[in-house]
C-alpha cells in the first residue's frame, strides 16, 4: 500500500539520521484536512524534542533524504515539523493496475498474525434472546470477521449462562406447572412462563412468596449439582431446546461459534483454581468468604471481589478465571477479546487484575471490549410497551417487514420472492449497521425511520450503492460487451479530481481495517465505507462511464469494478450481504 511505503522509506530515512530512534513511532497517517496533503506525520517532533533538536531543521534534513520521487510530490513541511506527503497520480495509478491483477484489495494480512480468542453473545438457557443481546453479537461478530480477515488466528466462543440457582426454579417449574404441548410449540416461551411462575413463589418480595416452593428449589439445585439422572436429563433438554432457539437466531444474522461452552463446563476447574489462588496468597478470608483485595490498584483499592461465597459456592468471577486459565492452555492465545455491556467494567477489571497476578507470565493480551445501552425515541432503555424486554426473534422480523414494504413500493415489478430476499438482506442489514455505527461506548437511539432510510449513513445507502455499480456492469453485460478487469486495469490514467478522489479513498482500506482490529472499533469502516460510497456518487456524477471512450473508459470501468469489491469486502466485514438489485 502506498501509505506503508512512504512510512517504510521515512523510518528508514530516519533510521540513517537518528540510529537509536524508535522506528515504531514513526508512522504516517491519512490527512485529517485534504488541503494539506493525502497523509501526514507529526513523528520527528517528538524525536526531535527527545534530543533537544530544532525540529523544523530535523524535519527538512529527513525530508531531503526521503526518496519518494515515484510516489509523491515533493515533501512539504509545516508548522513545527509536520510533514505533509501528496500523491502523484501515476503512483495511484500503478496500485489501481496492481489491484486490478488481483494482488491485493488494498489491504495486507498482519505481517505478525496472533491467536485471539473472542468472546461474545452469551445468552441465557431457558430465556429467549432479546434486543440486549444484539450488540454482543454484532460487534463480536464484525471484530471476528476483521481479523480473520487481516490473517489472524480467531477462536470464537459462545460462553452461554447454563449453570446457577435458576435451574431449582426451572425444575420446580418442569415438575409441577410444564405444559407438554406448549413446550412443543414454543419451548423457550414456555420454560421463561414457568420460570416466572416459581420465581414469584421464592421472592419474598413478591406476593406470591411461599416458603415450601423455595425450600424445593434449593433441594433440586442441590440434586442437579450433584448428579442427580433425572434433574441433569431435564438441565440437557433444557439446554438443548434452547440451543436450537440460539442456532436459529445465529442463522438469520449469519453469525457462527467456533465453541459454545457454557459455564457448566468449568465446574470441575472451580475447586482447584480457588485452591491456587488461595495458596499463592492472591485472595484471602473475610467473614467467611474468599476475597481478592487490591489495596495497590487505586481504582480497585474499595472494591474487593469474591471468589468463593461464605457457604463454598462459586460465582461469576471463580467461573471467569478458570475459563481464562482453560483458553490459555488450550489455546495459548496472544489475545483475549470480552464483549459485554459497559455494566460488566468493574467485573472484569477484578478478573483481568486477579488473572495478573495469578498468571503474572502469561504474554496475553486481556481486553474488554465495552458497549453503551440501546435507546428507545423516548431516550430510555428500549422495551416493549409494557415494559419488558424486546424479542430478539421479533426485532428481527419487524426489520424485514419494514424493509419489504420499502421494496415493494420502491420495486412492485420484482416478484415477491425476489423482493422477500432483498427485505431480509436490508432489513437484517439495517439493523446491524446501525448497531455498529456509533463509538460503541455511547448509547444510541434505536429509529426504524432512520436505519432503513436511503439517504445519510445507513445500510440501505451503502448497499444501493453497491447495486448501483452492480447495474453499470450488467448494462454492459446486455450491450453484448465483456469486461476483463486485469486487461482494463493494464493501461490506466486518472485526470479528474473526482477519478483521484475515489482512488485516494480505495487507499486507505488498509489503514482503516487494521484500525478496527487493533482499537476494537467497527465505526471506523462504518464511516470509511460511508465516504467511499460518497466518494463513488460525486465520481459517477462527474465522470461519465459507459459514455467514455478508450483508455478513459477502462479506467472508469476499473474505478467502478475495484470500488464495488471494496464495499462489498467492507459489508461483509460487518455482517451485511449485498442484493443483486434495489
Amino acid at each position: 500500500m502506498l501509505r506503508q511505503s512512504i512510512e517504510q522509506r521515512l523510518q528508514q530515512a530516519v533510521a540513517r539520521r537518528l540510529p537509536d530512534a524508535d522506528l515504531t513511532s514513526v508512522l504516517v497517517r491519512p490527512c485529517p484536512d485534504p488541503k494539506f496533503g493525502d497523509y501526514q506525520s507529526n513523528a520527528l517532533m517528538g524525536l526531535a524534542k527527545q534530543r533537544r533538536l530544532n525540529p523544523r531543521q530535523l524535519a527538512t534534513e529527513i525530508a531531503a533524504d526521503l526518496q519518494l520521487d515515484d510516489l509523491c510530490e515533493p515533501t512539504e513541511i509545516a508548522g513545527p515539523g509536520f510533514l505533509n506527503f501528496r500523491l502523484k497520480p501515476a503512483a495511484l495509478a500503478a496500485m489501481l493496475s496492481v489491484a486490478a491483477r488481483g494482488e491485493h484489495l488494498f489491504f495486507r494480512p498482519a505481517t505478525e498474525p496472533y491467536t485471539v480468542v473472542v468472546d461474545f453473545s452469551s445468552p441465557n438457557v431457558a430465556k429467549p434472546m432479546h434486543v440486549g443481546h444484539i450488540r454482543s453479537t454484532i460487534l463480536g461478530d464484525c471484530l471476528a470477521r476483521t481479523l480473520r480477515l487481516l490473517g489472524h488466528r480467531v477462536i470464537t466462543d459462545n460462553h452461554i449462562g447454563d449453570w446457577g440457582t435458576q435451574f431449582g426454579m426451572l425444575l420446580v417449574g418442569w415438575k409441577t406447572l410444564l405444559d407438554e404441548a406448549a413446550l412443543d410449540r414454543d419451548p423457550i416461551a414456555e420454560l421463561e412462563r414457568i420460570y416466572r411462575a416459581v420465581n414469584a413463589r421464592c421472592s419474598e418480595d413478591k406476593p406470591e412468596f411461599d416458603p415450601a416452593t423455595l425450600e424445593q428449589a434449593r433441594a433440586e439445585l442441590v440434586k442437579l449439582q450433584g448428579g442427580d439422572e433425572e434433574n441433569t436429563g431435564i438441565w440437557r433438554r433444557m439446554i438443548a431446546l434452547s440451543q436450537q432457539q440460539f442456532d436459529t437466531i445465529y442463522g438469520r444474522l449469519g453469525v457462527r461459534f467456533d465453541h459454545t461452552f457454557g459455564e457448566s463446563f468449568y465446574n470441575d476447574r472451580l475447586a482447584e483454581a480457588v485452591t491456587e489462588l488461595e495458596s499463592r496468597g492472591i485472595v484471602r478470608e473475610s467473614e467467611g468468604a474468599l476475597l481478592a483485595f487490591f489495596d495497590d490498584v487505586p481504582p480497585l483499592k474499595n472494591q474487593p471481589a469474591i471468589v468463593r461465597k461464605r457457604d463454598g459456592a462459586a460465582n461469576y468471577t471463580t467461573t471467569d478465571l478458570a475459563t481464562l486459565q482453560y483458553r490459555l492452555a488450550t489455546w495459548n492465545p496472544d489475545e483475549i477479546i470480552y464483549v459485554t455491556d459497559g455494566r460488566q467494567q468493574l467485573h472484569f477489571q477484578q478478573v483481568f487484575e486477579i488473572f495478573r497476578r495469578w498468571h503474572p507470565d502469561a504474554p496475553v493480551r486481556l481486553s474488554h471490549v465495552w458497549f453503551g445501552s440501546i435507546l428507545g425515541e423516548n431516550n430510555q432503555p428500549l422495551k416493549t410497551r409494557s415494559g419488558e424486554n424486546i424479542k430478539l426473534a421479533d426485532l428481527l422480523d419487524e426489520a424485514e417487514e419494514r424493509a419489504l414494504r420499502v421494496v415493494a413500493e420502491k420495486n412492485p415489478e420484482l416478484p415477491e420472492s425476489e423482493q422477500r430476499e432483498i427485505a431480509r438482506m436490508v432489513g437484517l442489514g439495517a439493523v446491524k449497521y446501525a448497531d455498529l455505527l456509533p463509538n460503541r461506548q455511547s448509547d444510541y437511539v434505536f429509529s426504524w425511520d432512520k436505519m432503513l432510510a436511503l439517504n445519510g449513513n445507513t445500510a440501505p445507502y451503502l448497499l444501493y450503492a453497491a447495486t448501483r455499480i452492480r447495474s453499470i456492469f450488467r448494462k454492459l453485460a446486455e450491450s453484448g460487451e465483456t469486461f476483463d478487469l486485469a486487461a482494463a486495469g493494464a493501461d490506466l490514467t486518472l485526470a479528474e479530481p473526482a477519478e483521484l478522489a475515489l482512488a485516494k479513498q480505495l487507499q486507505n482500506f488498509d489503514f482503516v481495517l487494521h484500525a478496527v482490529a487493533e482499537e476494537h472499533r467497527p465505526n471506523y469502516l462504518c464511516n470509511y465505507l460511508y465516504e467511499l460510497a460518497g466518494q463513488f456518487t460525486g465520481f459517477y456524477e462527474a465522470c461519465p462511464v459507459l459514455r467514455a471512450e478508450g483508455t478513459v473508459r477502462a479506467t472508469r470501468l476499473v474505478l467502478c469494478e475495484l470500488t464495488f469489491r471494496v464495499l462489498a469486502q467492507g459489508l461483509e466485514v460487518l455482517g451485511l450481504e449485498v442484493p443483486e438489485r434495489m
